[in-house]
């Protein structure tokens, strides 16, 4: 049994110059249909052909091309995190909110590989 319950759903995060113009070109390229753009928080997610499993884009002025993120969607945050904490997990700084939206936080596997729990705040 595993020490935290994930739900059914895997974004995976990639770092873009131009969220707008990435999404184009994965509908355009892989048929991918952008699901929203949070132009405030510099995000877009697309929709991929797999059930549960999305692409996000995070928007930055100098993207880290390889810096790929898979992002798992979780229930409790707060209490996955501190599971995991208790279990010597490390994570890379405080969880980070937007209000509304979502709750994140980053953690590392034993090889530094970087991993995010992220909670939705728009349900219920």
């Amino acid at each position: 049994m595993s020490l935290i319950s994930l739900e059914e759903t895997i974004t995976i995060a990639l770092s873009v110059k131009d969220r707008h113009a990435s999404a184009k070109w994965y509908e355009n390229m892989l048929g991918f249909e952008t699901i929203y753009h949070a132009d405030e928080a510099g995000w877009s997610e697309l929709q991929t052909k797999t059930i549960g499993v999305t692409l996000g884009l995070g928007e930055h002025t100098k993207p880290a091309p390889g810096n790929c993120v898979p992002v798992f969607g979780i229930a409790d945050l707060d209490a996955a995190r501190s599971k995991l904490e208790q279990a010597k997990v490390k994570f890379d700084g405080e969880t980070d909110v937007i209000e509304g939206m979502v709750k994140t936080a980053t953690f590392y596997d034993p090889d530094g590989n970087a991993l995010m729990l992220a909670e939705d705040l728009t349900k219920g």
